[in-house]
């Protein structure tokens, strides 16, 4: 059944299921909401201290989705990147999420993957009453086959995203499994590239062989240079050339 509704304003009916063995929601991005102080007895929010900022309900949403969970469910959430680090309200809410150890992975999605909007997204899975606090990191931003207009997830792309979840272990430059101690030393930011580093040194410069090539090219120049000047001295000069030629002899006598 489908319903249409305020989700936020005014919870799920009461004559429809509580709870759900699954969540998956993509709700509209930074968008506004009352975050009325009322909301602070709301049972969906009251446990976090703080409320989502009216012009951004992102973890309003996070939270209304994750109140509906069941307590063996499993909820995932496509976001935008900053309510992985944006601080005052949200960074309250951000912590107490990581304290009960309801964030279970992170996951970097590529750009331009929605109509819509172009910019990258992340996915929060998150789960209740878990023994452990880690939160798996995967950057998967560059996880994708580029299109005309938007880009998209391949079968490839998406086993490797799966498989790796599914292991749940540290991928160099690719995945990571970091300690609730590591979160905390980070101030409870859940920004990526904080855990997964993807940074590819490039190759050293090799001075010597750049050296050989530009002395090289300025002696094919100099040979190509004396070759012209030679050209243009043995053009037979008329009254119609004359300044030309003349001013084409000084060009690259002072050349060379």
């Amino acid at each position: 059944n489908l319903r249409n509704g305020d989700t936020l304003n005014k919870d799920w009916p009461t004559d429809e299921p509580y709870t759900f063995d699954a969540v998956v929601m993509n709700p509209p991005y930074s968008a506004k909401w009352s975050a009325d102080t009322t909301f602070l007895d709301d049972s969906r929010f009251n446990r976090y201290g703080k409320l989502a900022p009216k012009s951004k309900a992102d973890f309003a949403f996070l939270l209304h989705g994750f109140y509906h969970l069941k307590e063996t469910g499993t909820m995932a959430i496509v976001l935008p990147h900053g309510v992985l680090f944006r601080g005052a309200a949200e960074g309250v809410i951000r912590q107490k999420l990581l304290e009960d150890g309801s964030i279970y992975a992170v996951i970097g999605m590529p750009a331009n993957l929605f109509f819509g909007t172009s910019i990258p997204t992340t996915v929060i899975v998150l789960k209740k009453n878990r023994q452990t606090r880690d939160v798996l990191f995967i950057d998967a931003s560059r996880e994708f086959v580029k299109g005309k207009n938007q880009n998209k997830l391949s079968e490839e792309n998406i086993q490797k995203i799966l498989e790796t979840y599914a292991e749940r272990k540290d991928v160099e430059k690719y995945a990571h499994l970091a300690t609730f101690d590591e979160i905390k030393e980070n101030d409870y930011n859940l920004n990526i590239p904080r855990y997964v580093d993807t940074f590819e040194e490039e190759e050293p410069i090799d001075m010597v062989h750049v050296g050989n090539d530009i002395k090289k090219i300025r002696q094919e120049q100099q040979v190509l240079e004396k070759e012209l000047l030679e050209a243009i001295s043995s053009l037979q000069t008329t009254p119609e050339n004359e300044a030309w030629l003349q001013g084409a002899l000084e060009v690259f006598k002072h050349e060379q």
